[in-house]
Order: C-alpha cells, then sequence, then structure tokens
C-alpha cells in the first residue's frame, strides 16, 4: 500500500454550536485519485477548507507529508503575524473552486503567471536591475505557464482574455493555474459543474492523464457520479459531517449506509 500523502486525522469543524464535521478520519494515498462525496450539506466542503488552509480545524490534525517529515495544516495557518492560508499553498496544495476565480480582464497565461509569484518572487532591485537571477526566473515562469498550457489544451487561447472563454476551457484553465504552483496535492473543488457531457468526458481524461504522467495526487469534491466511478482510486462519503463509508468506489457503490443516504431511506430499508 502506498504512503499517504496527506492524512485526516479526528478533525472535528464546529462554528458555534454548529457541528460541521465530526471526528472525520481519513489519507489520501500519493498519486491516486481521492473523491471526496456526499449528499448536499454532508460537510464536503467545510472538511476542504479544513484542508486547504481557509478554515483551522476545531479539532484534530491534517498532516501533509513531504520529504521533510509532516507539516500539520492546522499549526501552519494558526502562527502568529506570519500565519495564514498561503502557507497551506506554499506547503504544497492547490486548490480550485466550484464557482470559477479567475482573473477575467487578463489574458489566459497572465492567469498562470499570476499563479507562480511565490516561484519567481526576488527583492525589489532584482527587478529594478534585472539580474540574471531574475531574469532566469521569469523565463522559468513562462516556460511553465506555457508547458501547463499545452498539457491542458489551451496553448491556442494564451493570449485571450480568460473571460472570453467557453465555460470548459476555464475550468481547465483553473487546474494548469493550479499546476503552476508545482502542487504536492491539488484540491477540486466540482471541476465538472456546468459542464456538458462532451466537456466532462475530457476533463475525466485529462485528469487520468496528469495523474499518469505526473504522479498527481487530487483531492476532489464532485456530484457526477459518473465521473467520480470512471476516476476515483478511493472514496470517502460524509453525511452529515461523519464519514459513513471508506473504501474502492465498487465498495462505496454497493455500501447500504452510502445508497440510505443517498435515497434518504434507512439502511434497514436499503437491505
Amino acid at each position: 500500500m502506498t504512503a499517504p500523502l496527506l492524512e485526516v486525522c479526528n478533525v472535528t469543524m464546529r462554528f458555534g454550536g454548529i457541528v460541521a464535521n465530526r471526528n472525520v478520519n481519513f489519507s489520501v494515498e500519493k498519486g491516486a485519485i481521492t473523491a471526496l462525496i456526499g449528499p448536499n450539506g454532508a460537510g464536503k466542503t467545510t472538511m476542504f477548507n479544513c484542508i486547504t488552509g481557509f478554515y483551522r480545524a476545531s479539532e484534530g490534525n491534517i498532516l501533509l507529508h513531504g520529504e521533510n517529515g509532516a507539516q500539520d495544516i492546522g499549526e501552519l495557518i494558526a502562527r502568529p503575524i506570519t500565519g495564514g492560508s498561503h502557507l497551506a499553498t506554499r506547503a504544497g496544495i492547490a486548490r480550485t473552486f466550484q464557482n470559477i476565480r479567475l482573473f477575467r480582464e487578463m489574458s489566459v497565461v497572465e492567469n498562470l503567471l499570476v499563479a507562480q509569484h511565490r516561484q519567481t518572487a526576488n527583492n525589489l532591485l532584482s527587478g529594478v536591475f534585472s539580474t540574471p537571477a531574475y531574469r532566469r526566473a521569469e523565463r522559468e515562469a513562462v516556460d511553465r505557464a506555457y508547458y501547463w498550457l499545452e498539457r491542458m489544451h489551451l496553448a491556442e487561447d494564451a493570449n485571450r482574455l480568460a473571460g472570453e472563454l467557453p465555460y470548459g476551457r476555464q475550468r481547465r484553465l483553473e487546474i494548469a493555474r493550479a499546476m503552476c504552483t508545482s502542487p504536492k496535492l491539488i484540491c477540486l473543488d466540482e471541476p465538472a459543474a456546468g459542464l456538458n457531457p462532451a466537456e466532462t468526458r475530457e476533463l475525466s481524461e485529462v485528469l487520468q492523464i496528469l495523474r499518469a504522467d505526473h504522479d498527481l495526487t487530487v483531492l476532489v469534491i464532485e456530484h457526477d457520479m459518473g465521473l467520480v466511478m470512471r476516476i476515483s482510486n478511493h472514496i470517502v462519503v460524509l453525511d452529515h459531517g461523519e464519514v459513513i463509508s471508506n473504501g474502492t468506489p465498487g465498495h462505496v457503490a454497493n455500501d447500504p449506509a452510502v445508497i440510505a443516504a443517498y435515497l434518504g431511506v434507512s439502511e434497514e430499508e436499503v437491505q
């Protein structure tokens, strides 16, 4: 069994007296596509927000493993003065959103260059005097941007305004932008939302190619069960903020607890 890249350990998230997630445990294996699914209101987005550093969990730990050991995402973002969700990105977690968040008045390639700010950041003097290191970093950023445009079949759109792209291409641009940060883990929040069947099939193919060619690790929230079953190696199911099933697509699809949650009936009725 492959070692986990991400571990969610006994995570509970409260908002006042409301418990959105309760004692959640699961792991994401390196190089795998893991789906986080469940009915509306199951706590999926809250869990995503904890993993990507937008929220700090009320209890528990979220551990991102790397060459230098494990980093606790909650502790990273809670650092005094320097803390924040940007540290989750710096640690290697990239994210897309259900509602597309592109710089619509910037070109497609400029959207990818902006995403690489952390990789290309130099001090003010480096920029003013255009030092060799500064110029090299700029060239590498441009090369990286065009590489991911090619991989996502967007090279022909490089100089178009991002807001002019068809919806399906905007989805792929979001993924390309996330990949430009060289993430260890990419978290996709309903990437198929609003896509037509042809665009959904293309998205499925792109994700599977990225996983195969780049050893990409993906955590995805998705309501399109056809897509989930096609691309996932592992599925975690939430209901009312708790994990009710955890396993392969075949196991989850036949789990009475999952069927009951989606159909709104009891497990006894399913069985």
